[in-house]
């Protein structure tokens, strides 16, 4: 039975996928992916030397990264390799053999190609409107062609110099294996002298492509039609690194195809013996059953303590060149893959003692039964032994409904309700309308502002505007770090795909590569403060609307009860939180350029001060005075890089909870007040909940 039990084990774990999906669920697999793996320095650094080779922006693949792969489509990739796997491991495949549709990749990075490239594939096709179907079919032909060495049709030439087709030449050939390069050299600087890119591609293509994974790619060109994008590989690793599952795959083979049938048959040939051995009665008949049902599960528990023993560290070893926070995730996962199959083994050896322990108990009653003295209370004893039974509970309820005495909470902590408005940290998140959840190009952050906020955000900078017309775009875009002609392109691609539109909007950059309505996103923020009633949310607005629509919004949205009234005197003391929550007056809104006509509208550097914002490194962070002078109460520090649009690789240093300590203990030891809003790109990237919380606490301690 103790086998039987431990197959069923396995059965419900090792060997289905609902168990490997609850573990990636359980360590929030996917998301750490984006949120600490991608982003690691020493993943970065590789990253960033990658994406130093393509002529766009860095931000403008790593900030729309989760638009291109998102964790969905990342979880169906991981669900079919999970089902491969667990059919090698069951031995329905005597090869791993992998198998990726990267068909949504090619639907999600569709939506960007309309606004990115959408007028450079029209002006190739010399057509008003781009053809994507063609322009991939006619990618896919080419791919074919380079993967053959053959000289591909069509291709553009490029006029470059004889110092230029050198550069080119050189990195074209660091594609190629050392042994290769010097025979190439002389022809590939040749055709690129002439602009003759297609024959230099063709020239490169058989030595970079190795036999094995020309052939891979050839099928995946063959599999490649309309509906579908299949890459499948069959999967051999060196150093004996599939060891473990073959050891499972092994063991598994034997235990279906042997030891389980001959468990069973076993099995029940000894409960027959045992049964038809045993003393007359059923009563007696059923202890030896209980015992055994008993045994087996105490068998089950030691067995899986000693797997437990056995696994204490890591069942796969993960490389040593492998980023810290890749390790960390691999074992995370592994470490709660063994808790859940340890835990489930517990239950199945519990669920067997205590149905052993219910058999012998039955049993024994039935057979003393008898033996029992027949015994009636008298009721005046009856009557006494009630009431006392009833106050009992009764008091026990009472207990339980009286309400305890509990801290009172303010903005999530126990400490900062006596504490000052102006003295409190709060974490801020910079264009927190544009996010990956709302299909911002180019986003900002990654969960939208109601996930801002259950994230521990606390402060909101959004920007507010009008749909723009075409020629309102181009002047924008003229400030932007993109070159003419991306300028020219994304703005006729935005007339295009996101034409403009009437009414009010949260936009960042220009309202076609993303935008949120007003009325409702304020709607949704009054809906979680009504919900949250000890939590205070104040929005810092680039206001591009009139200070009287802003008004005649947040009217229209029924924020008027919420909204806090700063004093008119910018040096008057801020209220404690106790004193704000306690009013009701929870919403506190500033605006960049306007003040007012509202009592509650007013502008941000009346109030406060702020660091410069244009940082294109870590390395170029200062704590000099910008907007706002040197007087304010309030201190923004503004804590992202920006380098043509938020930077996702930056966030992941600059968000660490060391460096933004760091830099806040800096900027208010030059500044002589304490940091307010700490604003970030990537909130819920790196550590910057935790830096706040660290800065809030420390504070508590040194009040009086």
């Amino acid at each position: 039975m103790a086998v039987l039990a431990f197959a069923a084990i396995m059965r419900s774990t090792v060997l289905n996928a609902g168990f490997y999906g609850k573990v990636l669920e359980k360590e929030r697999a996917y998301e750490r992916l984006y949120d600490e793996v991608l982003v690691a320095p020493q993943s970065s650094a590789l990253t960033r030397d990658l994406l130093a080779r393509l002529p766009v922006p860095e931000s403008a693949v790593t900030s729309n990264l989760k638009t291109v792969l998102p964790p969905e489509t990342l979880r169906a990739m991981a669900n079919q390799q999970i089902t491969a796997v667990i059919a090698y491991l069951e031995g329905d495949r005597d090869t791993l053999r992998l198998a990726v549709d990267v068909q949504p990749l090619a639907e999600n990075v569709g939506r960007l190609a309309q606004t990115y490239l959408g007028d450079a594939v029209a002006s190739i096709q010399q057509r008003s409107e781009p053809d994507f179907q063609a322009f991939t079919d006619r990618l896919a032909e080419t791919a074919a062609q380079l993967v053959e060495g053959e000289r591909p049709d069509g291709l553009p030439t490029l006029a470059l110099s004889p110092d230029q087709a050198e550069r080119a030449t050189s990195v074209l050939l660091s594609l190629v294996p050392k042994a290769d390069r010097r025979a190439l050299e002389p022809e590939v600087q040749s055709v690129l002298a002439s602009g003759d890119v297609a024959s230099a591609l063709a020239a490169v293509a058989p030595a970079a492509v190795s036999e094995r994974t020309r052939a891979a790619a050839a099928a995946v060109l063959r599999s490649a039609d309309r509906n579908t994008w299949i890459i499948t590989t069959d999967l051999g690793m060196p150093d004996d690194a599939l060891a473990p599952l073959d050891r499972i795959q092994l063991a598994t083979r034997l235990m279906q195809g042997a030891v389980e049938p001959l468990a069973a048959a076993v099995g029940l040939a000894a409960l027959a013996v045992v049964w038809a051995s045993g003393p007359p009665g059923t009563a007696r008949r059923l202890v030896p059953l209980g015992w055994a049902l008993a045994t087996a599960g105490l068998l089950t528990a030691l067995a899986a303590t000693l797997v437990g023993a056995m696994t204490s560290d890591s069942l796969v070893d993960t490389p040593s060149f492998w980023p810290p926070a890749a390790a960390h995730l691999v074992n995370d996962i592994q470490t709660t893959a063994v808790e859940r199959l340890l835990g489930t083994a517990a239950s199945v050896a519990t669920l067997l003692v205590a149905a052993g322990a219910v058999v012998v108990t039955v049993s024994w009653a039935r057979q003393t039964r008898p033996a029992f003295p027949s015994f009636t209370a008298p009721r005046r004893q009856a009557v006494p032994a009630a009431v006392a039974a009833a106050v009992t509970v009764s008091v026990a309820l009472a207990a339980q409904t009286i309400p305890q005495s509990a801290p009172r909470i303010c903005q999530g902590s126990s400490h900062l309700c006596d504490v000052r408005y102006d003295e409190v940290a709060h974490l801020t998140s910079h264009n927190a309308m544009a996010t990956t959840a709302n299909h911002f190009i180019g986003p900002a952050q990654d969960p939208d502002i109601v996930g801002q906020l259950n994230a521990g955000v606390r402060a909101l900078q959004i920007d507010s505007h009008y749909w723009e017309k075409p020629h309102e775009v181009a002047d924008r875009l003229s400030t932007s770090d993109f070159s003419p002609r991306l300028r020219h392109q994304l703005t006729r691609a935005l007339e295009h795909v996101n034409p403009p539109r009437q009414g009010l909007w949260l936009c960042h950059s220009v309202c076609g590569a993303g935008a949120l309505e007003l009325v409702p996103t304020l709607r949704e923020i009054g809906d979680w403060l009504r919900t949250h009633s000890t939590e205070i949310v104040t929005l810092i607005m680039q206001d591009g609307i009139s200070p009287e629509e802003t008004e005649a919004a947040f009217e229209e949205a029924g924020l008027t009860d919420l909204l806090h009234e700063p004093g008119q005197d910018p040096t008057h003391p801020w209220p404690r939180l106790a004193d704000m929550i306690d009013t009701d007056r929870r919403l506190v809104v500033f605006a960049e350029k306007a003040d007012g006509p509202a009592p509650w509208y007013r502008n941000f550097y009346r109030y406060g001060v702020e660091t410069p914002f244009a940082f294109r490194s870590p390395e170029e962070m200062t704590c000099r005075p910008n907007r706002g002078g040197t007087e304010g109460q309030l201190f923004l520090l503004n804590h992202f890089v920006a380098v043509g649009g938020p930077s996702r690789l930056d966030a992941g240093q600059v968000n660490s909870r060391e460096h933004i300590l760091a830099r806040v203990k800096e900027c208010e030891r030059q500044r002589g007040r304490p940091v307010t809003f700490i604003a970030v790109d990537y909130a819920t990237v790196g550590g910057a909940r935790e830096a706040v919380d660290a800065l809030n606490t420390k504070r508590n301690e040194r009040r009086p």
